[in-house]
């Protein structure tokens, strides 16, 4: 299972067509041809209802049709295999992704189950959970949620060997992200092996694309004055339009005299042109460039930061690129500005890079997630909290909500004091926050006689392993029931989104000297407890039902096998296309002297009507088709593409058989020299025999072969010619190579054993002799080694 990263660009392109989905390069190639269902800019809408007043005011600015889903989020219309179809916003990004694993797939040639995908550092936890479920959509198991700065911090930190000490003042580094569609800024400091997020700050309604919009706005005023063009009343008009003042805006980065913008066939058949300098533009963006400064701004006064203290200014994102921007950024802290990191990859390296858990800090913003909190509260009925943003004001979201949550199952302890009730509250890798787990803490009754005392439960051990675990937990006692208890827990490092979180108890508000479920003040004797496991019921602002999301994933399910039976028909019928080019060029060049005139004139206007074929009722049929269609052809090309494949080869295969017959026949006529004198005579006749059929058999066919025209079958194929080699081979190479026998010197008599001779009687039977006494070191080299050291010719 291999892991895998990515970035959800914001500028992806999903494009729906009659029969399939084009996703990436592909689908953007489609942008004007097929501008109402190809979408792009999607991610914005992630976890936002059809209502909230951004989705209502993006939508006129969009080519493509945006519509309510049942459950009131945002929803995208397009035609999909020729019918109207709303999807959700997970589930077009589940596409996206779905694209983004297949090509992962293809490059590491292994399975992808796991990414980690990057998010902007203000996308809150309904967004979060949005985008968790079009990972979920897709089939992959998304590792972490990473906020687009700690990316970046990681992607400039994790390979710097010039960092200061642990124990020295750290490195502070300012990342200012200019995206397409959002503006980001960060504060770290950098030490060996540590980074720590100080403050980060961000303008979601800047980006690339407000300027983009500016000069497109600016345009349309031009046309409609001086060739009275109404623009946005033509959606493809208007998308190419888009595309060239994108291409505008880039060369302006790089040139400041006049450039002109033309588009040809514009509207109406009417060709447009204008032009713009780099000076012009800058003044209409007069209003943009003013709010670059006040995230800037922000993050300093968050960290506390002095300009002398900034290390370097590091700017990636495509929109930084912007000159007017980087002057903006620059002059702000009086510095020239660093662009060592790759400004369009930073974020999906960053990605990448992520490993390992985080230890964290929590109630100030910028800390670390994941971690966990445990409160203490005394109930002694069930109870519901409320999980919030409190700084509604800088949140851009309408709505602070998270969701509500409901601790069952509450009892009064027996003596009808309050429970006393621990509830575990985490923010996940993903920066998602959740209520864990609610117990109820019961006070036993000690039996007579035994002397109270405080007991771990196996509950208790458990709590105790967590507090050692990944994630640092920390209890507060929460003994006012009708407070509010704020949480402040802004995220990281990996999620700032999470600006302020309040609790409130639903309970209603009592005086306090009234109130019987206060804790006990008074230190009591140590009595024995244990824990009892509460449920919790989850009412989030954000959530997909667990049907709809099933349903979404068989949907994504069919939709990938209907794009790759598209595909498989589509290659199909490019076969036959390209088959039909290939063997045209061909039989006027690499083929020609393989088929007659007349063959090849037959087959010329066969392919020709083919070719005719695909054009016309060819252009739609079932995938089948295109493969019978392409057999039919191959039944006439391929004989001559096999004759012309066995006049390459031919002449190489009769080389090797005639080296191996001469090598063969100089052995022949050294029979009778001392180094071949030991094969026997009958043998070596019949391999005389088999060399002299070989030599004959292939003269015979060389010479019919030479009688034989070009554009008919040969005589003989190459892997007749090679069976005939290994034939001859095998009947020559075992005698011939036959090494010679091992020459014995005369075997000598052991002297007689000092003890003398049995009964008078002398040994009569020489002993054997070892290995080592018989080997004959001058014996010749066999005939097989002589053999492979020959010289043919």
């Amino acid at each position: 299972m291999g892991h895998w990263r990515t970035l959800l660009f914001l500028r992806a392109f999903v494009s729906f067509g009659p029969r399939n989905r084009a996703i990436g390069a592909a689908a953007k190639s489609q942008v004007v041809t097929n501008c109402k269902n190809t979408v792009q800019g999607f991610k914005r809408f992630h976890g936002r209802a059809f209502t909230d007043p951004y989705v209502q005011s993006a939508k006129p600015g969009l080519v493509y049709d945006l519509a309510q889903m049942p459950s009131g989020t945002t929803g995208i219309k397009v035609m999909y295999m020729e019918e109207e179809k709303v999807f959700s916003i997970e589930q077009v990004t589940a596409m996206l992704l779905t694209k983004l694993k297949e090509t992962a797939e293809a490059a590491l040639k292994k399975p992808v189950a796991d990414c980690v995908i990057s998010v902007p550092s203000f996308f809150t936890d309904a967004e979060r959970r949005s985008v968790m479920d079009a990972a979920q959509i897709a089939g992959l198991n998304c590792l972490r949620l990473m906020n687009d700065t700690t990316a970046v911090a990681l992607a400039y930190g994790i390979y710097k060997q010039d960092l200061p000490a642990p124990e020295e003042k750290p490195r502070t580094v300012v990342f200012v992200d200019v995206g397409h569609a959002g503006y980001q800024v960060s504060a770290c400091a950098f030490n060996k092996g540590k980074l720590k997020i100080l403050a980060s700050a961000f303008d979601p309604e800047l980006g690339g694309k407000d300027f983009d919009e500016m000069l497109v706005k600016h345009f349309c005023d031009v046309f409609s004055k001086k060739y009275k063009l109404d623009v946005r009343s033509k959606p493809r008009a208007l998308v190419r339009l888009y595309q060239e003042c994108e291409k505008l805006k880039k060369l302006m980065s790089a040139n400041a005299s006049d450039l002109p913008l033309n588009i040809e066939c514009f509207m109406n058949d009417i060709d447009v042109s204008s032009k713009l300098n780099r000076g012009e533009f800058e003044e209409m963006c007069a209003g943009l460039l003013g709010r670059v400064e006040a995230p800037l701004r922000s993050v300093m006064e968050q960290a506390k930061l002095k300009k002398e203290d900034i290390y370097a200014v590091e700017i990636i994102g495509g929109a930084s690129r912007i000159p007017a921007i980087k002057e903006h950024v620059s002059r702000f802290f009086g510095k020239e500005l660093s662009t060592t990191l790759n400004a369009d990859e930073a974020v999906a390296r960053g990605c990448a890079l992520l490993s390992g858990k985080c230890d964290c800090e929590v109630f100030t913003k910028n800390h670390p997630a994941p971690f966990s909190k445990v409160l203490t509260f005394y109930r002694k009925e069930p109870f519901s909290l409320e999980a919030y943003y409190n700084n509604q004001k800088d949140l851009p979201y309408p709505d602070p909500n998270i969701g509500q949550f409901f601790i069952q199952k509450v009892t009064p302890q027996a003596s009808g004091e309050s429970s006393k009730v621990k509830v575990k509250v985490r923010v996940s890798v993903h920066g998602i926050f959740s209520v864990s787990s609610a117990s109820l803490v019961e006070v036993l009754k000690p039996s007579e006689g035994e002397e109270p005392m405080e007991t771990d439960t196996a509950d208790g051990q458990k709590e105790n392993t967590d507090k050692k675990s990944d994630t640092e937990e920390m209890e507060v006692t929460a003994s006012d029931v009708t407070c509010t208890d704020t949480l402040r827990y802004l995220d990281q490092k990996n999620s700032n989104h999470l600006h302020s979180l309040l609790w409130t108890s639903t309970e209603e508000n009592k005086e306090k000297e009234k109130r019987p479920d206060q804790p006990p003040q008074a230190k009591k004797a140590k009595v024995k407890t244990k824990t009892v496991d509460l449920p919790i019921e989850n009412s989030l602002h954000w959530q997909l039902a667990n049907d709809m999301l099933n349903l979404f994933v068989e949907n994504e399910g069919k939709m990938i096998m209907q794009d790759k039976l598209e595909k498989e028909r589509n290659d199909a019928k490019n076969g036959v296309e390209e088959y039909v080019y290939e063997m045209r060029e061909k039989l006027h060049g690499a083929l020609e002297k393989f088929v007659s005139e007349e063959d090849r004139d037959a087959f010329a206007l066969k392919l020709e009507d083919v070719e005719n074929w695909l054009y016309e009722e060819g252009e739609d049929q079932q995938k089948q088709v295109y493969i019978d269609k392409l057999s039919e052809l191959k039944k006439l090309g391929q004989p001559i593409q096999e004759r012309a494949l066995e006049a390459e080869e031919r002449p190489k295969a009769f080389d090797e058989l005639g080296k191996q017959i001469q090598q063969y026949m100089k052995i022949l006529e050294a029979y009778k020299d001392e180094l071949y004198d030991h094969l026997d005579e009958l043998e070596v006749m019949k391999v005389e025999k088999q060399v002299n059929d070989g030599m004959n058999w292939m003269n015979s066919k060389m010479n019919e072969q030479m009688k034989r025209s070009l554009t008919q079958e040969p005589v003989v194929k190459v892997r007749e010619i090679q069976a005939k080699t290994k034939e001859v081979y095998s009947a020559c190479n075992p005698t011939l190579s036959k090494p010679k026998p091992k020459v014995e010197p005369p075997k000598e008599e052991k002297e007689p054993e000092q003890n003398g001779p049995v009964n008078g009687q002398e040994k009569s039977e020489a002993q054997p002799c070892s290995p080592e006494e018989g080997k004959d070191l001058s014996a010749p080299e066999s005939a097989e080694a002589k053999l492979s050291e020959m010289d043919i010719d």
